[in-house]
């Protein structure tokens, strides 16, 4: 994900309106012209550290999470906090950390509202690495990162 971020020096992000998802297969309408945002460079968050996730949440918001999705524990998640090592470390899916309480961390999903607690889910925060939620967090930001 962080090429992702990195890609967007030349490449300004569009709005969802002007670019909206159709979960179809299709061709590139993007429009520079358009752009309106892009990210000036992407940090890696310390791996395999809860502490740091939840100090990089806290001082820059969002970070970008790469999960184990395609597990049956993962996929149907209705409620409570994610800990089943079950869930995998073998990273599939981009998720984002938005928040964390004292033993979770609050995701966001792209699979909609109708998927687990509203489009979120909570995933622990041990060190257990769950989901391999812990494996590789990055963000965007103009400052560089100090952890």
């Amino acid at each position: 994900m962080g090429l992702a971020f990195l890609y967007t020096e030349k490449n300004p992000l569009e709005r969802e309106e002007d670019y909206p998802y159709t979960a179809k297969d299709g061709s590139c309408k993007y429009e520079r012209s358009k752009g309106v945002g892009e990210v000036k460079d992407a940090y890696s968050v310390k791996a395999n550290n809860a502490e740091a996730l939840m100090s990089v949440i806290k001082q820059y918001g969002p970070v970008s999470i790469a999960v184990e999705a395609d597990k049956s524990v993962f996929q149907h998640y209705k409620t409570g906090v994610l800990d089943s090592p079950l869930c995998g470390k073998h990273l599939d899916h981009g998720v984002l950390a938005v928040g964390y309480g004292s033993d979770y961390f609050l995701v966001k999903n792209s699979w909609g509202p109708s998927w687990g607690a509203e489009g979120y889910l909570k995933i622990s925060n041990s060190a257990s690495n769950i989901c391999g939620i812990l494996s590789q967090p990055v963000f965007p930001s103009e400052t560089p990162l100090d952890q």
